[in-house]
């Protein structure tokens, strides 16, 4: 894949493309179409999502009506009382939040709803966006299923101006009206197999969607058209693992699209060998990673290789945000490769993620040393990596996924 398609590619994905949505669809089809181009069969394979419409969303502080929107799934409701800023989650301060309206620094986490709820708020104030950037965009969040178990109190995120205001000001009294219509949606995963001379598989993944005011060009068409490049390499060529790719759908929603793939094909999961995924690639700025969820000699293998290539990076055994984590939960060893920038050159979920901080150039060296990655992998006469996930991985993936707190980590 050259410059020029690389280019021609983050162009024609250049909308947003949230969970469930027609636009979502679109960019699985167009997927599925260049795999189609390069003379391979994708198919979508689809999943039950949550969806929402929000009828009403009010936030009133001391009678000042604040712009915000309401959070998806956070049910319906009218909820009126002292406003709280809750500064720190250390027991004293939780006890405050009884019976307020409680405002929220860092969002709206698993634990930090548990508590709150816990402790009796009434209600919830997020805030998103800088308060140094000329916008007031307001992002659109969501009370996932897993978070609040059925438990629902309403919420609404406003812009960290309006939350600044409302410190400054020292609110003393809020009131939230949310009115929303809960439903079920259509999400899909796109997916590719490469046959090879085992049936013992590598799967490699990528994110296809954005957040609602994202076009999503580094977060994550880059790692979307890595894949592409990767399958239109391999599918000239011969391997001896099976390759698997997989376009996943929903991931800015809790990784959806893996935990999908994951849980519809946990038998088949004993024959993957290795998750290779993609997120955040070819961006100006930035260092290369490597996250492992794996054994530590994977560290080490994959600085070693990188080296040999001549190719900067840094790789480090981790949890990562991202595909390889569903993957990863259920004991495959993981791999994800990202190319980092600061907030200050490529910032993502916002208005920002565009063509403007990529670079094909970038991207094409990016892809030719993970096409290189995969090649030694998919050619290897054992995969290098245990398929295990050693003990301290295995602590990092129950604190992310919320069944462990971080404070309880051995």
């Amino acid at each position: 894949m050259n410059v020029q398609e690389i280019d021609q590619i983050f162009a024609e994905t250049a909308y947003i493309r949230t969970s469930g949505s027609q636009e979502e669809l679109t960019c699985a089809k167009y997927l599925q179409k260049k795999c189609e181009e390069i003379g391979l069969q994708a198919y979508l394979e689809p999943f039950e999502v949550d969806m929402a419409e929000i009828e009403e969303a009010t936030l009133l502080a001391d009678g000042r009506e604040i712009t915000c929107k309401g959070y998806f799934c956070a049910g319906s409701g009218e909820v009126e009382g002292n406003l709280y800023y809750l500064t720190n989650t250390d027991s004293y301060s939780l006890k405050q939040c009884k019976d307020k309206i409680v405002l929220l620094d860092g969002g709206l986490g698993y634990w930090t709803y548990q508590d709150i709820l816990e402790h009796g708020a009434a209600g919830f104030i997020t805030y998103t966006g800088n308060a140094n950037y000329a916008d007031d965009d307001i992002d659109q969040k969501e009370l996932r299923s897993y978070v609040s178990k059925g438990n629902k109190i309403p919420g609404v995120n406003i812009n960290a101006k309006d939350a600044i205001e409302i410190v400054r000001n020292d609110v003393k009294s809020a009131k939230i009206v949310l009115k929303q219509e809960e439903t079920k949606g259509t999400s899909h995963n796109v997916v590719l197999d490469l046959p090879g001379e085992t049936d013992e598989i590598i799967v490699l993944t990528a994110h296809y969607d954005s957040t609602p005011l994202s076009n999503g060009a580094y977060d994550n068409m880059s790692g979307s058209i890595g894949l592409l490049a990767i399958a239109e390499n391999f599918a000239k060529k011969s391997h001896r693992y099976s390759l698997r790719f997989i376009w996943c759908g929903s991931e800015e929603r809790g990784l959806l699209g893996s935990k999908a793939y994951c849980c519809r094909h946990e038998a088949e999961l004993e024959k993957i060998v290795l998750n290779i995924n993609l997120d955040m690639i070819g961006c100006i700025m930035g260092k290369f990673l490597a996250f492992c969820t794996t054994e530590e000699k994977m560290v080490h293998y994959i600085e070693y290789f990188a080296s040999e290539m001549g190719f900067g990076i840094e790789a480090k055994n981790a949890v990562h945000s991202s595909d390889s984590t569903p993957f990863a939960d259920k004991g495959i060893p993981a791999v994800s490769f990202a190319r980092a920038a600061s907030e200050n050159t490529a910032t993502i979920h916002n208005r920002y993620d565009t063509l403007k901080v990529m670079k094909a150039g970038q991207m094409k060296k990016d892809i030719e040393f993970v096409n290189h990655f995969v090649d030694r992998m998919a050619n290897a006469k054992q995969c290098p990596v245990k398929r295990e996930i050693p003990k301290n991985m295995k602590e990092d993936l129950d604190i992310y996924m919320c069944r462990k707190r971080e404070k309880d980590k051995v």
